[in-house]
């Protein structure tokens, strides 16, 4: 950590992966403007989000594979050029059906790099300093997602086209600075075949499943709601079936057969559910019901970057002392309580009394959570595995947030032109944010008794470095 090396991977991967929490966060700060612009419906909205989510968690267990087999660099340096093209590609966008397939496309970018960037820091830190390493990339990768709605609020007053076209400057610096300073790490033990299959089925399964779950909003249980949400869970099925048969899984079996693994990921699960929804949902809220302005909507969220800063790296420390499973549960009980308070923004809520307690009690518990969950995941796998580890993780937040913004809008009432009418949109919003700060009780509830990995003593590794840098939430 402290050679200049190591900051130049560092700060790479950083700008990397931020690219695409940028993106996601920034987007949507712009949905209401979006869905004015082309006259959309909330489902057009929900396919501008979910068409990004769906390639990215569809794709990301391939781009891990990718990266360990050809080189975590080569993989990350093309799929940040693919995610430029797309991003201008959705700059240009006539319609919100050529946006929503160009969001697609930006998607397949994403899932190509972003997990490079957290493997490409796997294999270039060991010990203690790799921990430290993973607390700076969330807490950075983080500062790029929660700034996200801040740039998207100033970019949205001028024109929504531009949140997507500032990634072009943006993918040009990662480029050269990936090329100049991060070195080659590939597995040397990877299987030479492509489970193109399970990608396939993934795609196929998280795909139908959504657009049942989205179309269910505003048809009900239709015939083809009901058929194409069937095709979904089949393919999922076939997939977990596919993966214990296939010469190169994109899931290694013996992943999943390690405990401590599948409870985080169980956990991640129910946590980017929550956190998928609540952050679709409350731009929407501060600018429709609140009565914010694109940029007072993302100022709003801008304490969470702030808190982050200050306590992540803290809170990632503190978890390699006495172990990860207080830290997070006592993060996951205090952000549930967050989502709660955010229930009182209404018709011309204050930020001062409404929106900041409840914004800066979220923060402290993502504070406490992200960074030890980030870290225990990757730990809980072998190392020639990093790659593989990082897309699963990566592809179980992306899918929880995927099929949570599908499902649980139709579940609190919220369809069609909702998003135009304060009174409807509101009273949905309350209806999903209790949902969502459920959703973290349960993960709370299982981290307590799922969790249990030993506290590692700070001697075992007593050359490392430390640091100061923080570590907030990553897959958005």
């Amino acid at each position: 950590m402290g050679t200049p090396a190591g900051r130049w991977v560092l700060i790479t991967t950083v700008l990397g992966s931020g690219l695409a929490l940028l993106d996601s966060t920034v987007v949507n700060v712009a949905l209401e403007r979006i869905g004015s612009d082309f006259g959309a419906s909330f489902a057009g909205l929900q396919w501008t989000v979910n068409a990004y989510t769906l390639t990215l968690a569809g794709f990301i267990l391939l781009g891990g594979s990718l990266g360990d087999r050809f080189g975590r660099r080569r993989i990350f340096l093309i799929g940040v050029v693919w995610f430029a093209v797309a991003s201008a590609l959705c700059g240009f966008a006539p319609s919100i059906e050529v946006l929503v397939a160009s969001r697609a496309l930006q998607g397949i970018g994403g899932a190509l790099l972003t997990p490079g960037s957290l493997a490409l820091i796997s294999a270039s830190f060991h010990g203690t300093d790799r921990a430290a390493a993973i607390g700076a990339w969330s807490g950075l990768a983080g500062v790029a997602g929660a700034v996200g709605p801040f740039i998207g609020g100033w970019l949205v007053e001028w024109n929504w086209r531009a949140v997507f076209l500032i990634n072009l400057p943006l993918a040009a610096v990662v480029l050269v600075a990936a090329v100049r300073h991060v070195p080659e790490s590939r597995d040397d033990r990877a299987v030479q075949h492509l489970d193109v299959p399970g990608t396939v089925l993934a795609l196929l399964g998280l795909g139908a499943l959504t657009w049942s779950l989205t179309e269910a909003g505003s048809a009900g249980a239709s015939t083809a709601v009901l058929t194409t949400g069937a095709v979904g869970l089949a393919a999922l099925v076939a997939f977990a079936l596919v993966e214990r048969r296939s010469r190169s899984p994109l899931v290694p079996p013996d992943l999943f057969a390690n405990p401590r693994f599948t409870a985080l990921n169980i956990v991640t699960l129910l946590m980017y559910a929550a956190l998928g929804v609540l952050f679709v949902l409350l731009v929407l809220q501060l600018q429709v019901v609140a009565g914010f302005s694109p940029l007072g909507a993302g100022v709003s969220t801008l304490p969470i970057t702030l808190v982050m800063l200050l306590l992540s790296a803290r809170a990632g420390r503190l978890a390699a002392r006495i172990g990860p499973r207080i830290p997070m549960t006592v993060g996951l009980v205090v952000a549930a309580g967050g989502m709660l308070l955010l229930t009182r923004i209404g018709p011309d809520a204050s930020y001062w009394t409404e929106v900041l307690p409840a914004v800066l009690l979220f923060a402290l518990g993502l504070s406490a959570t992200v960074a030890p969950l980030t870290a225990t995941v990757l730990d809980a796998a072998d190392d020639r595995h990093a790659g593989v580890a990082s897309g699963v993780n990566n592809a179980v937040a992306r899918a929880a947030g995927l099929l949570s913004v599908a499902v649980i809008p139709a579940v609190s009432g919220i369809s069609g032109a909702d998003y135009t009418d304060p009174v409807s949109f509101s009273a949905g919003y309350h209806r999903a944010v209790v949902i969502a700060a459920c959703l973290l009780l349960g993960a709370a509830a299982l981290t307590l008794g799922l969790v249990r990995t030993p506290a590692r003593p700070e001697t075992e590794h007593p050359h490392s470095c430390d640091v100061t840098g923080p570590r907030p939430h990553p897959p958005t």
